[in-house]
């Protein structure tokens, strides 16, 4: 097993993946609410996410960074984490997939990014604006880990919210399936097999957003 570095050297999701655990796929949970955004003229610029880990994550990922309250952690102390936790999740397209009328659409770097702690989670917040924005009856967004390392679920009540779009459009959420006998077995042999990046068998879990105008 290898050694784990100082935190300000890997992206959350690196350092607990140098990390040999027991059990079945996935390892981290992450509930989440995204805004999808529009302009006034009724193009999608991007996507603004909010991911909350789950508690015994997030106790593990603040291990080492320091901060002046006990108990308590600055946007500012949190920065330097944020900042790599950034660059890491570029390898994984930040978990997010869309496709506008059927064609896939591209995700320029995140901005407005930052981590806040409220006991006993961290909150991941960033927005994924599109590389040029996009007129489209039909947007399919898709959020899933390829690996099903991390496990994505919507926030209850308010999973989604269309910000700016245009009057008619349409909101679906799908969450995803329960997984079969056969999908259970695969998912508790994935630490002895793990899944690649490029594998397409994550997508099976996606959660789903669909906005349909007119």
């Amino acid at each position: 097993m290898r050694r784990i570095g100082a935190i300000a050297c890997v992206g959350l999701f690196l350092l607990l993946r140098s990390v040999v655990v027991a059990g079945a796929h996935p390892h981290v949970w992450v509930t989440f609410h995204s805004d999808v955004l529009y302009t006034a003229d009724g193009r999608m610029t991007g996507i603004r996410h909010v991911w909350t880990f789950d508690d015994m994550f997030s106790a593990y990922a603040l291990q080492g960074i320091p901060h002046a309250k006990k108990g308590a952690y600055t946007r500012q102390e949190l920065s330097s984490l944020a900042e790599v936790n950034i660059t890491s999740l570029k390898e994984y397209d930040f978990f997010t997939y869309a496709k506008a009328d059927g064609n896939k659409v591209a995700f320029s770097d995140p901005i407005d990014y930052w981590l806040e702690y409220k006991d006993p989670g961290l909150t991941l917040h960033f927005t994924l604006p599109l590389k040029a924005p996009v007129s489209a009856k039909t947007m399919a967004i898709d959020i899933y880990d390829p690996t099903i390392f991390v496990d994505f679920e919507f926030a209850k009540g308010r999973p989604v919210t269309l910000v700016g779009a245009p009057q008619g459009c349409q909101l679906v959420v799908e969450l995803p399936h329960e997984p079969t006998s056969a999908e259970q077995r695969r998912l508790s042999q994935l630490d002895a097999n793990p899944l690649d990046p490029s594998d397409t068998y994550g997508e099976t879990f996606a959660n789903k957003i669909q906005v349909r105008c007119p």
